[in-house]
């Protein structure tokens, strides 16, 4: 097989939809700020999850370590367990970038509902899964688009064929 051409663009990978992500999250704690962003943690406190393959509720472990800064761009690092319906404990890391300007950011953390087509938020979560039943998991790469609402985040999760 030979490489593209230059002036070739090569095809984009297919997505296979594999799970919503509905994350309850608790009330933010500023650990400390720098001339020009914000560290706060957002804790976890449960939810649920369903799609194709998966299902069962999000457990009220974990948090999301935020960057903010103050031009409207926060990175997101999100580390919970889902807990399957068949009792299956699977760690996710959440990593992903969240950007608006700075108004719409302000409105969503007065705690209005905003829509998302307003702000961009997506995210590449990682899945450590036992083996078993669930350890095709560990196999692929995943992408996520993000919706943030005043007690929830939802995730929308695919995985990159």
């Amino acid at each position: 097989m030979t490489p593209a051409s230059p002036d070739t663009v090569p095809a984009s990978p297919e997505l296979e939809f594999v799970v919503e992500l509905r994350v309850k999250i608790g009330a933010i704690t500023e650990i400390g700020t720098t001339e020009s962003s914000v560290r706060r943690v957002v804790p976890i406190t449960g939810g649920d999850f369903s799609g194709p393959h998966l299902a069962g509720r999000v457990l009220p472990v974990g948090a999301d370590w935020q960057l903010a800064e103050s031009g409207g761009l926060t990175l997101v690092d999100a580390r919970y367990v889902l807990e399957s319906e068949d009792g299956v404990h699977i760690e996710i890391r959440n990593r992903g970038v969240r950007r608006a300007d700075p108004a719409v950011l302000n409105r969503l953390a007065a705690g209005e509902s905003v829509d998302p087509h307003e702000y961009y938020f997506r995210t590449a979560p990682q899945f450590m899964a036992p083996d078993g039943k669930y350890s095709w998991l560990r196999r692929f790469v995943f992408v996520g688009t993000a919706e943030r609402y005043p007690d929830l985040v939802v995730v929308r999760v695919w995985k990159v064929l």
